[in-house]
């Protein structure tokens, strides 16, 4: 079955920027990030396939979901991208630098890794049983999100950022939720971290409990000359938290000139 997600767009000159928001994530979190690049780059953020404007594919795994991002850019006429994924947007990212490298301009992963967990096993079904335990109590997605929201943001959230964030966990279907967090604990792309060849950057929020600062920072060795740059006081939500730091470290990493493509 071929989807082809929806998106939002800004902008109509410079080269495509994509923009990919994570499991609770929806494309309108990226419009701080579509206002500040518009005036700059061809801005592009993807909804997830099943998340509400597209029908939900019959299986869903990353090679899928890379392949869903190629049809994207084609759609926008975008053969070379620079990609900006946020936590499983990031995961998606770098399955897709993975599989066609000569397709990105440069790779920008938030609050994101290289691979969920360890081995899949007791930790992985544990940690869907808690997220999915609620919803199988029949609070639904609206019910779930402010307490799941809460845990992921950093010091003195911005009431209008959390109040967004809530809006857009909400209005997530809850059979595409169930089916994002089945297919978010399957990754593991560490293999490919020392083979990527266009430039990367790392972003952490300092108080991101999901993507600690640590765990980027061990990412950032792996990866030949990647960069790492950390937003003080985010916590996992940095874009729209802190979104002039964000944008900041994004715009200097884009207007770094630009090495051989893979």
């Amino acid at each position: 079955m071929s989807v082809v997600p929806f998106a939002l767009f800004a902008g109509d000159q410079g080269d495509p920027v994509v923009f990919l928001h994570g499991i609770g994530g929806q494309p309108e979190l990226f419009r701080p990030q579509l206002s500040a690049f518009g005036s700059t780059h061809r801005c592009i953020a993807w909804e997830m396939p099943g998340y509400g404007r597209t029908t939900l594919p019959p299986e869903t795994g990353f090679p899928g979901l890379a392949d869903a991002l190629g049809r994207l850019m084609d759609c926008a006429a975008a053969p070379r991208a620079h990609l900006v994924g946020h936590s499983m947007g990031g995961m998606v990212a770098l399955e897709f630098a993975a599989r066609f490298p000569q397709r990105l301009l440069s790779l920008t992963m938030s609050g994101s890794s290289a691979a969920f967990g360890g081995s899949a096993g007791a930790w992985q079904a544990e940690f869907i049983a808690k997220r999915t335990r609620p919803l199988d109590e029949g609070k639904g997605m609206a019910g779930i999100a402010p307490a799941v929201v809460d845990g992921l943001m950093g010091d003195a959230p911005d009431p209008a950022a959390r109040a967004a964030a809530i809006a857009a966990m909400s209005a997530i279907p809850e059979a595409a939720y169930r089916a994002a967090l089945s297919c978010l604990v399957t990754f593991d792309r560490r293999d490919a971290l020392s083979a990527l060849a266009m430039p990367v950057l790392l972003l952490a929020g300092s108080r991101d409990t999901v993507a600690a600062p640590e765990l980027i920072k061990k990412m950032q060795a792996k990866i030949p000359g990647a960069q790492y740059a950390e937003i003080d006081g985010a916590g996992h939500l940095a874009n729209i938290e802190k979104p002039e730091a964000f944008n900041a470290a994004l715009r200097a990493f884009l207007a770094r000139p630009a090495t051989k493509a893979a």
